[in-house]
């Protein structure tokens, strides 16, 4: 199994236990945690894929990645209890699936000619956060990337690393800087509780200003 392989493994493994998680602590059926899950996991590289051409999208040509899913989701039914113990779970998953698909999201633009830096970030942001974004509208939650939370910066952080590191290392080097880099700052924004500003709005200043706009 390549470096490669094992990244997109990761993630897979991490977004599907974070949708699961999710899922559970939302009070979803076993069906729906399932599909919560999947969707997580896979949605990102659906994304990925329609966008660079690679068509019809790897997952719906090999099940591989929708099995792992399926497996990690059968994996949390019975061990969720033992991880909601732990502080942040969904969230240190969320970054591991982040870190590992930025590197390789980043990886694959450039082995299709994509060779300029916004397009591989653009690539890897889509990725990273597609399949969580996806898992926060469907339980009717404002996804982290619309949220304080620093979030996509960090995928963006990782994919210019690649990018340019890429340039000069060969083999799996900018992958494995990519991940630890992604996935290193996204767990000092949770641990540090690293936030950008929310701008504070008088809710009762909003109405009455449109309630004079109406009249």
């Amino acid at each position: 199994m390549t470096a490669w392989n094992i990244f997109e493994v990761m993630g897979i493994i991490a977004f599907a236990v974070s949708g699961a998680l999710t899922g559970i602590n939302k009070k979803l059926d076993v069906f729906g945690v399932l599909v919560l899950a999947i969707t997580t996991a896979i949605g990102g590289g659906v994304m990925r894929d329609a966008i660079i051409g690679n068509t019809p999208p790897l997952t719906f040509r090999d099940p591989t990645f929708l099995i792992i899913s399926a497996v990690a989701t059968i994996g949390v039914f019975f061990t969720y209890r033992w991880l909601g113990r732990f502080e942040n779970t969904i969230k240190i998953f969320d970054a591991i699936g982040l870190g590992a698909f930025t590197a390789t999201s980043a990886n694959l633009a450039i082995q299709h000619n994509l060779n300029s830096l916004f397009i591989v970030t653009t690539v890897a942001v889509i990725t990273g956060i597609g399949g969580s974004v996806m898992r926060d509208m469907f339980v009717r939650e404002i996804p982290y990337v619309f949220r304080q939370e620093v979030y996509a910066i960090t995928t963006i952080v990782g994919a210019m690393v690649f990018y340019y590191s890429h340039q000069y290392f060969d083999g799996n080097i900018p992958l494995y800087l990519c991940f630890c880099i992604t996935t290193g700052l996204r767990c000092c924004c949770i641990k540090y509780g690293w936030n950008f500003p929310v701008l504070e709005v008088d809710s009762d200043k909003t109405i009455t200003d449109d309630s004079n706009s109406r009249n």
